[in-house]
Formats: structure tokens, C-alpha cells, sequence
């Protein structure tokens, strides 16, 4: 008898221990978000993926099991209200003991402000529209990559030069009606904010030290270990940052043309030449007079490339490459064909570059 109690005793302590050290509760929405917040996390847990790959962070209607993830979570990351548009009201309610740590309010994330018109100049972001999001008072400041990196990783600053900022707005208002639809790709929910930040690795890096010390307040038995994670993630992604820039550097002059405006980051990162999208809204069909006045744009710019995407229609593109010589390829931001975990991210900053150099490499 005394043995089995003193083995249940054992057993009880071992229980406790282990509860004593288990890992914190996180849910994360999209993959790419998720694939930070997992990279940080190795070795000590696993956190959930709330949206999977391909699904709309828009129009997302959560299962049981997500709302149950969502209450019992210690920490939620998420972008933000201008991409995750179905948490906007409803997070406090689901997640009300989780620390909410979005990546448009985290400090030191570089900020870009929306395109409106679908209709813009090569390099139109110019850094100048951009601002971190630790300068409060969002004053404009050029942010080319020597400056665009205040953040714990160095910038790999070439590629940038100092590009004008004409979008050309007399044009914009010969539109058909889906150009009215308030620019709310993504973002229209009273913010002027590109809620595409995840397209910027240097602000995935700046994300991740968000996460680490996130983690540690509410983890400080594993800070140590969050902290050496998060930095070597920070050299892997400094690494893929670099390779990327020299990678895209020879196509960075083609013009191109976009589905819809959800690359304004990887394009400021790497001075790529977007000249306009085929939508002003994901969520609007282009009509005919949509489709022309991006015909005329293909013509008038010489835009070699224009990109659908797999989560849309693809008669529209053929629609617009009618009677042109432009070619055609296929961009995804949200990576929905990609495994998540920790090497979601590399493999979709990988994909975009691999995606924009088979198209706009033949014509460079």
C-alpha cells in the first residue's frame, strides 16, 4: 500500500510539473501570421491555425472548434481589422482571457497607406507613403531600404531608389461602378491602411519579436528559449530578404499588372514595377468598361505581365489579354497551396519571387 501511494504521489507531482510548464494557448489567424508565431514557439508548442490556406480572412465563419480555440487562447495574433474583417467586433467576446497582439498596431511596422483607383505609376509607393507604426503621428518619412529597416534586422538596403509618387488621379474617375467600391479591398473598414503587411519580410522579422516577448511574459519559464528562436528566425528571414532582392533585381523595371492591389509591400521591398489591378475590390467583379480602361493601361504602360490569381475567376484575365501581347502568370499572397508551420513563410516569399521572375523574366 505504501508503495502505491507513493507512486501515485510521484504521478500526481509529475502531472503538476507538467502542467506547471505546458505551453501557452495561441491561436494565430492566417498561415503566414501562424508561420511566425510557430517558428517562435519550436520546441515548446504548437499553436492553432484559425483560417486555413485559400480561405478569406474577409468572409471566414468560424467552426466550433475555432470558437473554443479562440476562448481558451492566451495569446491571438492576427493582422488586423483591415484583413481579418469578421474578428473586428467579435474578438473580446471570443477571446476575452487572450492577450490580442495585432501586426498593424505592433511598433516598428512599416505602414503603407491603400492605392485607390487600382490605377498607379511603376514604384508609385515611393517609401514616402509608408510610416512605422512607433511614429504615432504617421509623418511621412522616406523610407527607402537604407531607412526601411528600423528594425532588429538589417536591411538589406539596395534596390530602392527614390520613386515618384504620381498616381495620376484624373484618371481615376472614369470609372464603372466597382471603382466605387471605397477601395475596401482588404481594408476599407475606416482605415487607410494596407492590411498586406505580411508581404514585407522585414516586417514578419519585426512580428516575431512581438510574438517572443508576447510569449515570455505570459511563458517566462521558456523565454529564453523564445528569444533564441526568434532570433535565429530573424537571420533565416534577413537570409531569404537578400537572396529575394538580388534574385528580383532583373525584373524589377518590367511593368506589370496585378488581380488586385495585395502586393504593394513585396513591391515597395523589392522596387518592383506594378502599374495598376485588374479590380479595384477582391469582392467586385471588373465590368467592361473596368476591362478596358485596364486594356488601355496595359497598352499605354507596356505591361508585360498580368497576374491572376487562383482564388478568382480566371475568364476575366482573358478578357483583358485580349488583343494584347502581354503574358500571363499566377501570384498568390495567401499561399494556399502551401503546407503551414514555420516554413510556411520562406516558401511563399520563395513562391512570389519564383511566380513574378517565370513571367516577367521572359520579358526583361
Amino acid at each position: 500500500m505504501r508503495v502505491l501511494v507513493q507512486s501515485l504521489i510521484v504521478s500526481l507531482g509529475l502531472v503538476s510539473a507538467s502542467a506547471a510548464v505546458a505551453a501557452p494557448k495561441v491561436t494565430a489567424t492566417i498561415p503566414a501570421v501562424h508561420s511566425i508565431v510557430s517558428g517562435v514557439m519550436d520546441g515548446v508548442g504548437t499553436p492553432k491555425l484559425l483560417i486555413p490556406g485559400g480561405a478569406s480572412p474577409h468572409t471566414y465563419s468560424l467552426k466550433p472548434s475555432d470558437a473554443q480555440a479562440l476562448s481558451e487562447a492566451e495569446l491571438v495574433v492576427w493582422v488586423g481589422p483591415q484583413i481579418e474583417t469578421f474578428l473586428v467586433e467579435d474578438l473580446d467576446t471570443l477571446a476575452p482571457k487572450a492577450k490580442h497582439l495585432a501586426m498593424t498596431g505592433v511598433d516598428g511596422i512599416t505602414l503603407l497607406d491603400i492605392r485607390e483607383g487600382g490605377i498607379w505609376d511603376a514604384h508609385a509607393h515611393d517609401h514616402g507613403d509608408g510610416h512605422d507604426h512607433d511614429a504615432h503621428d504617421h509623418e511621412e518619412h522616406d523610407h527607402d531600404h537604407s531607412k526601411h529597416d528600423d528594425h532588429d534586422h538589417e536591411a538589406h538596403a539596395k534596390h530602392e531608389d527614390d520613386h515618384g509618387h504620381d498616381h495620376d488621379h484624373a484618371k481615376h474617375d472614369d470609372h464603372d461602378h466597382e471603382s466605387h467600391a471605397k477601395h475596401d479591398d482588404h481594408h476599407g473598414h475606416g482605415d487607410e491602411t494596407d492590411g498586406h503587411v505580411w508581404l514585407d519580410p522585414a516586417n514578419v522579422v519585426v512580428l516575431g519579436k512581438a510574438v517572443a516577448d508576447a510569449l515570455s511574459a505570459i511563458d517566462p519559464d521558456n523565454a529564453a528559449t523564445y528569444a533564441a528562436n526568434q532570433q535565429a528566425q530573424a537571420a533565416r528571414l534577413a537570409e531569404l530578404d537578400a537572396a529575394t532582392a538580388t534574385r528580383l533585381e532583373a525584373v524589377a523595371d518590367v511593368p506589370f499588372i496585378v488581380f488586385h492591389d495585395a502586393y504593394q509591400y513585396f513591391e515597395a521591398r523589392y522596387g518592383l514595377s506594378a502599374v495598376g489591378s485588374v479590380t479595384v475590390s477582391a469582392d467586385v467583379a471588373p465590368g467592361a468598361a473596368r476591362i478596358r480602361e485596364i486594356q488601355e493601361r496595359i497598352q499605354d504602360r507596356g505591361a508585360k505581365c498580368v497576374f491572376a490569381e487562383p482564388q478568382f475567376e480566371p475568364r476575366v484575365l482573358t478578357a483583358v489579354l485580349e488583343d494584347s501581347e502581354a503574358k500571363s502568370g499566377v501570384l498568390d499572397p495567401v499561399g494556399a497551396d502551401i503546407d503551414p508551420g514555420a516554413g510556411f513563410y520562406p516558401a511563399l516569399i520563395t513562391k512570389l519571387a519564383d511566380d513574378m521572375i517565370a513571367c516577367l523574366g521572359e520579358q526583361s
